[in-house]
């Protein structure tokens, strides 16, 4: 084909090129309508980034408590949910809204995509689309001026008691239907729950709405987990529950008490500390608890009489209070203190008094 001499020269690829754009363009057509492999993020990992970020709020929480522990304590309970949103604001503003994905997200290699942007072939095979300024915006005024405002309307309904006025009056309708709302607020977070465990895509409800969706930030990063210390923490956890179940059906003092009676012989218990001399009229049990007091009140006379008296088996007298404590505790495996016999029986003495003629 001739060419003027004032047309440039055409590269000689490009006759080529203009001959295969049909097939191109039908290549392209097919590919948009194309099934291919839906993205797979783990579930696990959107999980865990969310608690990641409820543990980061805390710690943040905790230090501004903190540093306005000088101040009134009306003061905190006052402006709490104001100073709340001031720090969820702050966290928005340098997690989501400048880099995507919060803190949480960015430890589990995740971050926030348009998913609007992303139907078809173009779920999986497409670069991944930035969050619009829209997007951002709303996320931050549902998450952080969403909260603030739900949480201050809570604290002024229920000051004014608009829950407890006449059903006719406008304040109570009101009132009935935010109770609704949260009601239903929480029963479609439920199912958008249960969906999120089904297909792994969208955590919250607010990230459905808004059709943000959490994917790998470096899809060459797999997850790198060690399941070691998890599997010491589950048993180490096991474990300390098993024992604050079994501890408390364990008598820890009779169990003693049984130790020291096999291995120390009975006479060092007995003469150890002396109670095998006392009088007749002196309970050793009062003894041994003032002894183990060490003192009592200052310029106070203890007085050890047997008060109530009861006969053991062993035929030693002590206070009905002072032996049915002791039973109670350790059971028939109490020894007397007075000649180290098993006291497995009490009974209440009763004096005879013969009136003179």
């Amino acid at each position: 084909m001739l060419r003027s001499p004032s047309q440039p020269p055409q590269p000689e690829w490009k006759a080529s090129w203009d001959a295969i754009q049909p097939a191109l363009q039908k290549v392209r057509r097919s590919m948009a309508t194309a099934r291919t492999s839906p993205i797979k993020v783990m579930r696990v990992s959107q999980l865990d980034s969310d608690i990641l970020d409820g543990e980061l709020f805390q710690i943040l929480k905790d230090q501004l408590w903190s540093a306005l522990s000088l101040f009134k304590p009306t003061f905190k309970e006052r402006f709490e949910p104001e100073l709340l949103a001031v720090l969820n604001l702050f966290l928005f503003k340098l997690s989501v809204y400048d880099s995507s994905a919060t803190y949480g997200s960015q430890l589990q290699n995740l971050k926030y995509r348009n998913e609007w942007k992303h139907g078809g072939a173009l779920e999986s095979i497409a670069k991944d689309a930035p969050l619009s300024q829209t997007q951002k915006v709303l996320y931050g005024v549902l998450t952080v001026g969403g909260q603030y405002v739900w949480t201050r309307a809570n604290r002024y309904i229920t000051a004014q008691g608009w829950g407890e006025l006449d059903e006719s009056d406008m304040r109570n309708k009101v009132y009935r239907v935010l109770q609704s709302g949260e009601k239903y607020w929480k029963a479609f977070s439920l199912l958008n729950f249960l969906i999120f465990l089904w297909n792994g895509k969208y955590r919250t409800l607010i990230d459905r709405i808004l059709a943000m969706r959490l994917v790998y930030g470096k899809k060459s990063l797999n997850r790198q987990v060690s399941f070691e210390f998890l599997n010491r923490q589950m048993v180490w956890h096991a474990f300390t529950e098993f024992l604050l179940f079994l501890v408390p059906l364990i008598n820890v003092e009779k169990l003693k008490l049984r130790l020291t009676r096999a291995l120390l012989p009975k006479s060092y218990l007995v003469s150890s500390k002396g109670f095998d001399q006392l009088p007749d009229n002196q309970c050793a049990i009062c003894h041994d608890n003032a002894s183990a007091a060490e003192s009592g009140p200052v310029g106070q006379i203890q007085d050890f009489t047997v008060h109530n008296a009861y006969g053991t088996s062993c035929g030693h007298t002590y206070c009905y209070y002072c032996i049915q404590s002791k039973l109670s505790i350790f059971g028939d495996e109490w020894p007397c203190l007075r000649c180290g016999e098993r006291v497995e029986s009490i009974s209440k003495l009763v004096e005879k008094v013969e009136d003179e003629k």
